[in-house]
């Protein structure tokens, strides 16, 4: 019913850039907190960001922080992750998810994408 679509994965050298999007269909993304997460073959899942609704507070996980920025572009009904520095370690399948409040706890978000490759290797 409430869908969310990622794109922008692709790959990458060590040190380049990525620009993820994720995209609402069917409800205003702006109503909603909106986290990314992402997991590695073999390793848990890892929350990357959040951005709250309305306000647009943001949250870093620490391994990202600094190289990282998310943000909404209402216009759209998207939220943006860009990556910057992007290390051969930042290689996983990366999702998006919404939620009522902003966390990096999966269990928290009810609606999620199907996620985005992303891809760090020389």
């Amino acid at each position: 019913q409430l869908q969310l679509v990622e794109s922008g994965g692709g790959l990458v050298q060590p040190g380049g850039s990525l620009r993820l999007s994720c995209a609402a269909s069917g409800f205003t993304l702006d109503y909603y907190a909106v986290g990314w997460f992402r997991q590695a073959p073999g390793k848990e899942p890892e929350g990357v960001s959040c951005i709250s609704s309305y306000t647009d507070n943001t949250f870093y996980a620490g391994s990202v922080k600094g190289r990282f920025t998310i943000s909404r572009d209402n216009a759209k009904n998207t939220v943006s992750l860009q990556m910057n520095s992007l290390k051969p370690e930042d290689t996983a399948f990366y999702y998006c998810a919404a939620a009522e409040g902003c966390s990096l706890i999966r269990a928290n978000f009810g609606s999620w994408g199907q996620g985005t490759q992303v891809t760090v290797s020389s």
